[in-house]
């Protein structure tokens, strides 16, 4: 088996998730704590990636990346057929889940603590790192792992911008593909294998992060009720 995929699949998805906390983050914040107009047309076109085919995803990404683009005519940023191109695909597909999970995780974050931050003299900066980050941490680290998981996974739009080139941009899922069209079946049940010990791993750690906290806010009840 030729392992290059699966390493070049890990540098992609590292580089997807990294873009997909910042942005994903900025933009889970923005819909639950700034009021303005426009804010359901934004999240719709931040959830398009989940309901579109793979392929519309990629064919919109070859506008903002391919020729006539303010990435390549402005910048002279050329990603197309690059690694880079496979990151941006699979940050836009994962996007969408860590843009809800985190979502909700702000939600769920009072806001008299945060107000009694601000109160006690507290900046912004430290509500936001003191206060809400911690409150909200489990949902933000469920949806990072369900991101990176898709990210990791992606096909469509990743062969739409990056293309299938061995050993340039051929990341595990495509590897897959082409293994399975040359019928080299024991390397394709190999490096299924792999990503689904991956996808199996991913989900049983945000099943377990929930049942941890779930558990320890058991203890704390009953610890509550007993001295009350």
């Amino acid at each position: 088996m030729n392992w290059h995929p699966f390493w070049l699949s890990l540098q992609v998805t590292a580089t997807a998730m990294l873009g997909i906390l910042i942005i994903g983050l900025g933009l889970a914040l923005l819909l639950v704590r700034v009021p303005f107009r426009g804010k359901l047309l934004l999240e719709t076109v931040i959830n398009l990636p989940l309901v579109l085919p793979p392929t519309v995803v990629g064919y919109y990404l070859l506008f903002v990346l391919g020729r006539g683009s303010f990435l390549r005519e402005t910048l002279a940023i050329d990603w197309l057929f690059s690694w880079q191109a496979a990151a941006i695909a699979a940050m836009v597909v994962g996007l969408p889940l860590m843009v809800q999970t985190a979502r909700a995780a702000f939600e769920e974050v009072e806001p008299d603590m945060e107000g009694a931050a601000r109160v006690d003299g507290a900046a912004e900066w430290q509500v936001w790192w003191y206060i809400t980050l911690p409150m909200a941490r489990r949902g933000i680290m469920a949806g990072l792992i369900l991101s990176s998981a898709r990210a990791l996974g992606e096909f469509g739009a990743t062969l739409m911008v990056a293309g299938n080139i061995p050993g340039r941009t051929q990341t595990l899922p495509l590897a897959i593909y082409d293994a399975v069209q040359a019928r080299r079946y024991p390397d394709a049940e190999m490096m299924v294998i792999s990503m689904t010990l991956i996808a199996f791993g991913c989900l049983w750690l945000v099943y377990w992060l929930g049942d941890r906290d779930e558990k320890r806010a058991s203890r704390q009840r009953k610890t509550s009720s007993y001295f009350s």
